[in-house]
């Protein structure tokens, strides 16, 4: 039995090491450019939710159809496919199961930062399918330790600085999950939060988007974008 034991304690950690050997790359192409992203893997639930509605096809010509500049841009609203100009949009996908929380203060909102969209409730679980990518600017050091504090996070230096350097949004840290981030092409990102819009945010001229999953190893994910896995 201690045999045994010890085989599955050895074992496991090698499996686990063997299996994140490879890693999703999400292509996010938009009516500005593309972009590439990743998926967090210890914010397991929203990972395999979006990645189960990628590979149904579910973000297939979708709109961002909220974009506020320096801010974000939100889309995943399936009403928002073919919607006629004009049409409120932001309520569609309603009837998904919603996705617990997964807070972590290793993800925050920096720019680039991928996150679930969610209504205002208690227990602040995530829409079924929507989500936005932070835009923001840049934070004082000042303005991101006092949101931090209001917020009861503690941030680091590094994430004081990477607020002060690329920006993003702090007051959402600890509301909204970030599930993951934006690897290449955040340009596009850029040139949609500047468009112009309406009343309700839309972009007067549709912002389109598809996404696709393609699995590969983490190594030329790195090769390819510079990305780095800890």
């Amino acid at each position: 039995m201690k045999k045994l034991l010890l085989l599955l304690l050895i074992s496991s950690p090698l499996l686990a090491q063997k299996i994140s050997k490879k890693d999703y790359l999400l292509t996010i192409e938009t009516t500005q450019g593309t972009m590439h992203a990743v998926l967090f893997e210890d914010t397991p639930k929203h990972r395999q939710n979006f990645l189960n509605l990628v590979e149904k096809g579910f973000y297939e010509d979708l709109l961002f159809h909220r974009v506020i500049n320096e801010f974000m841009i939100q889309g995943g609203d399936p009403e928002s496919k073919d919607a006629p100009a004009g049409k409120r949009l932001g309520n569609g996908g309603d009837k998904l199961p919603k996705v617990p929380f997964e807070f972590t203060q290793k993800h925050i909102h920096l720019k680039g930062a991928l996150a679930a969209a969610r209504s205002n409730n208690p227990k602040k679980v995530s829409s079924g399918c929507q989500f936005y990518i932070v835009t923001g600017k840049p934070r004082s050091e000042s303005e991101s330790k006092a949101m931090g504090n209001k917020m009861g996070l503690n941030y680091s230096d590094e994430q004081i600085e990477a607020y002060k350097t690329l920006g993003g949004t702090p007051w959402l840290d600890n509301n909204y999950t970030v599930f993951g981030e934006i690897i290449d092409g955040i340009t596009a990102a850029d040139k949609i939060q500047k468009v112009e819009t309406d009343g309700a945010d839309r972009p007067l001229v549709d912002q389109k988007f598809t996404i696709s999953a393609k699995r590969m190893k983490k190594k030329k994910i790195t090769k390819l974008y510079g990305y780095s896995y800890e």
